[in-house]
């Protein structure tokens, strides 16, 4: 079933628009319907009699440029086209649409800036496939300099739909209006600060026409797995919520494991037990209250203590050290039939590792999530092409683990293709520690038995939610304290919540 999260490639909307042609639904019903929706937003951005510059491309995005003006002019506003290209070179539905706007047609190059109080921006849209130039493009630097909001139709022209790159000149909107569903280039950056606020609008494709698509990109939100988040039942007691294990560094280096610990702990699990070295005991314990710690000697240790199979869920790498020993740590780990998470310490200690990393995945299928930022993504998956998406969907595919690639645009990928973009991380994530505790996060959600691309999804998501809760000053120490909050609104949105 839809839930509106579906993110859409440039082919996929093209698609999507050909189904809804084959469903009876006229392409020309369609461009009407989304010029009209360019008008309802411009109406937002300006009041009435305003004057407004529309600047129209030769394809379908100036169709819809053209409607948005005849709808903008019945509302008493004053509305003047600017076209790229000769008027009676348009073709198809645009052409229909020209004929029918009556008012001013401006060559684009007319246009400066001055004497209107918005642009809107229907020149390329997301059917663009290579950078703007000529004339386009000093129009395009007009327009970015003009000092008035700029709406943009679709994608801002000069941005890649799918990537969210802009290879040239592009257009920094204040607000994009897109139709059905958004793409991938809206949440990605840089897409995302070019695009302003995105707003997504029904133009009367109907959401069947999914059924075709099978889409495989999300935005990252509750929808996608509120239903696997676990809620206590009430016969419910610790040993039933799920037992995780946070492998702990040295005594200089134990903070790590300590933050993803408390994330695991806050996030639901019903116990935590931090497994550290018998040189780190003494500082771990003087640290830890509700978690428990276990000195053990490494690595035989933990192979030990993961013999008991209610210990569910391990985190390895925060702190914990680059080498050979945390590769070791982190394939026992895997081998214990445990779900297992990686970060830090224990990604850089597989970079020129990646066929040691995929068997360890392989002895552990469906259960292992990587967590690198860009840097240790790129030692152990180095020159991957394609965008900051297809670059994670690679490397799950490669390694056979769910891979989160932090960021501002954290994408979470899964070996199936399944991807998801996050959208709501704050600058105030930019802290040490703070990846930490995501992983403890996704480690704590393992723990209670959710599946390994959603527990990794809504780990993302409720750590975005948390630093966003707390706001400036935020330091990591503060993310698992906003859970409860966090948690509880959640429960409250949900149905039946």
């Amino acid at each position: 079933m839809s839930n509106g999260l579906e993110l859409l490639t440039n082919a996929e909307m093209a698609l999507a628009d050909r189904l809804a042609v084959a469903a009876g639904v006229p392409s020309l019903v369609l461009m009407e319907n989304a010029g009209r929706a360019v008008a309802d937003e411009a109406a937002k951005l300006v009041g009435p009699g305003a004057r407004i510059s529309v600047l129209c491309g030769p394809g379908n995005n100036g169709g819809d440029g053209f409607v948005a003006a005849r709808h903008l002019a019945l509302r008493g506003y004053r509305p003047r086209v600017h076209l790229l290209g000769a008027r009676d070179a348009l073709e198809g539905d645009a052409a229909r649409m020209a004929v029918r706007w009556t008012g001013p047609c401006d060559l684009l190059e007319a246009f400066d800036g001055r004497a209107c109080a918005l642009v809107i921006d229907a020149l390329f849209g997301s059917g663009l496939t290579r950078p703007i130039e000529g004339i386009a493009a000093r129009i395009v630097g007009i327009a970015n300099g003009a000092g008035v909001p700029i709406l943009a139709v679709d994608v801002p022209s000069g941005l890649d739909g799918d990537s969210g790159a802009a290879e040239g000149p592009a257009i920094r909107a204040a607000r994009t209006i897109t139709f059905f569903r958004r793409k991938p280039g809206h949440l990605l950056l840089d897409g995302r600060g070019r695009c302003g606020q995105v707003d997504v609008a029904g133009i009367g494709v109907p959401d069947g026409v999914l059924d075709g698509i099978r889409p495989t990109t999300f935005a990252n939100a509750p929808g996608l797995w509120r239903g696997q988040l676990a809620a206590p039942s009430a016969d419910a007691h610790k040993y039933t919520r799920g037992h995780a294990v946070v492998v702990s560094g040295g005594p200089e280096t134990t903070g790590a494991a300590r933050l993803g610990a408390r994330g695991a702990l806050r996030v639901g699990a019903g116990l935590v037990t931090v497994a550290s070295p018998r040189a780190a005991f003494p500082v771990n314990a003087a640290h830890l209250t509700a978690i428990m710690v276990r000195p053990i000697d490494v690595p035989d240790g933990l192979e030990r203590m993961l013999e008991d199979k209610r210990l569910n869920a391990v985190l390895v790498g925060p702190g914990g050290g680059v080498g050979s020993a945390t590769v070791q740590l982190a394939a026992i780990a895997a081998r214990s039939g445990a779900s297992v998470v990686l970060d830090a310490d224990a990604l850089t200690s597989f970079a020129a590792r990646l066929d040691a990393l995929a068997d360890l995945c392989s002895a552990a299928p469906g259960r292992v999530v990587l967590t690198p930022h860009d840097g240790e993504f790129q030692r152990l998956f180095p020159n991957l092409p394609g965008s900051r998406l297809d670059r994670a969907r690679a490397a799950a595919d490669r390694s056979g683990a769910v891979v989160v690639l932090k960021g501002p645009d954290t994408v979470i990928a899964a070996p199936d293709g399944r991807a998801a973009i996050n959208e709501n991380a704050p600058p105030w994530l930019a802290t040490a520690g703070s990846g930490d505790v995501l992983a403890g996060f996704v480690t704590g959600l393992l723990a209670q038995g959710m599946a390994v691309w959603e527990a990794a999804c809504a780990a993302v998501w409720l750590h975005g939610e948390c630093a966003s809760r707390f706001g400036p000053g935020l330091i990591a120490e503060d993310l698992p304290e906003q859970l409860p909050h966090v948690l509880e609104r959640l429960q409250a949105a949900s149905p039946g919540g």
